[in-house]
């Protein structure tokens, strides 16, 4: 029997050597290796600036904030994501507005979000499934179609002048879609570099944004910057310099930077990546391979328009109920092979059903999940893992049917 977990971080000794080169260093915080890695990000992503901080999570959270975005305010996202997609705009004190997926989809519904845009309206957060980018151009063309809806409430959102687009963009770290890359398409992107995904820093986010010009670029970097320092006019490399202890607080904020430890984590990584993604699209296109004919539908991640992070391999089992969904995953389990569930929708969970959603309000999203199973999918696998893995899942299924 093999052992095959679901996703674990692809570290080899070139990232080792590159943290024990800064734990000698005797700069261990936010410093130059964070702003290399910033540098090197919008490089990669063909944006203008970059900040990082300690997750994608505070990316989005920090952007709201920018935006001046809270209470009186309405954020949109869709019903099927994890928690942070929805979670920050609760922190901020604006209200969410939870959509539904397309029919046998696991993309939000335009067609809902359309409908949901309000005169409050002030953020859309798309989410990018698997490594899947939303169809951005739908969702400019809504925004577009609403825009005299928009009531702008300070002098970022008025240059806007529209709803702004933030995608949450966790999984699509190099995807490409229409021949423009995850980063550069929506007006912000926050990313995540979490231990299981493609490009890793243990802990970490980065956040990118289309360039409004190098003046409201510098405001965005330095306001975001600040917020994660706690309000404070320097940060701690700044303040080393001679004389320049000097600094204030210009408002009571957050924490949550990134440090030179994890930034040289993604430093190694990033300059692997290509390599990663490929592998990635070379187990996709094996597990596409062996499950074809088999009656099972599975998420497109390369396509005239797409290429695909290959974050996630995400199946439907056709006709089955939750329950027998459950069973193949712990069938699966006494043989090796860690699955996993992306996700459940929202309103299942605990604090959403106390904010008052209801999942009988999306059903296309409950219809994805209930026979929704996630394969492993990670660099350190083999294609003849892939062929273990889908050959004990067809017999598991059949075993099940019997």
């Amino acid at each position: 029997m093999r052992n095959i977990p679901f996703s674990p971080p692809d570290i080899t000794q070139e990232e080792i050597d590159a943290v024990t080169e800064v734990l000698k260093s005797g700069w261990i915080t936010t410093g130059p290796k964070t702003k290399q890695l910033e540098r090197e990000i919008s490089e990669y992503c063909g944006t203008e600036k970059t900040i990082c901080l300690n997750s994608a999570t505070a990316c989005m959270e920090m952007c709201l904030r920018l935006l001046g975005v809270g209470p009186g305010d309405e954020v949109i996202t869709s019903a099927y994501t994890y928690t942070a997609s929805a979670s920050v705009i609760d922190h901020v004190g604006a209200d969410i507005v939870l959509v539904d997926t397309e029919k046998d989809s696991f993309e939000l519904s335009y067609e809902a979000l359309a409908k949901a845009i309000t005169p409050k309206t002030k953020v859309i957060i798309p989410v990018d499934i698997a490594g899947v980018m939303c169809d951005y151009d739908k969702i400019f063309d809504i925004v577009k179609s609403k825009q005299e809806l928009f009531q702008p409430t300070n002098e970022l959102q008025e240059q806007f002048g529209r709803v702004i687009v933030l995608a949450d963009a966790a999984h699509s770290f190099g995807a490409v879609r229409k021949g423009q890359k995850s980063g550069a398409v929506a007006d912000f992107t926050s990313f995540s570099f979490h231990a299981v995904k493609n490009l890793t820093t243990a802990e970490g986010g980065a956040l990118t944004w289309r360039s409004l010009g190098e003046t409201a670029d510098e405001m965005i970097y330095s306001t975001v910057n600040r917020l994660s320092l706690h309000g404070q006019t320097k940060d701690a490399l700044s303040k080393t310099k001679s004389g320049s202890w000097e600094y204030d607080i210009v408002s009571p904020a957050y924490k949550c930077n990134m440090t030179d430890v994890h930034a040289a984590i993604g430093l190694v990584q990033l300059k692997r990546y290509a390599t990663l993604l490929e592998k990635r699209k070379q187990l996709v296109k094996r597990y596409e391979q062996q499950l074809a004919g088999s009656n099972l539908d599975f998420i497109t991640h390369y396509d005239e328009e797409n290429q695909s992070s290959g974050h996630l391999f995400l199946v439907s089992l056709t006709g089955f109920s939750e329950a027998d969904r459950n069973k193949v995953i712990q069938l699966l389990e006494e043989k090796g092979i860690s699955t996993n569930v992306h996700y459940k929708p929202l309103p299942l969970l605990t604090a959403y059903k106390n904010l008052g959603f209801k999942i009988e309000a999306y059903p296309q999203a409950f219809a994805m999940y209930s026979n929704e199973i996630t394969l492993p999918l990670n660099s350190l696998m083999e294609l003849d893992d892939v062929d273990y893995v889908v050959e004990n899942l067809l017999e598991v299924i059949k075993d099940i049917k019997k």
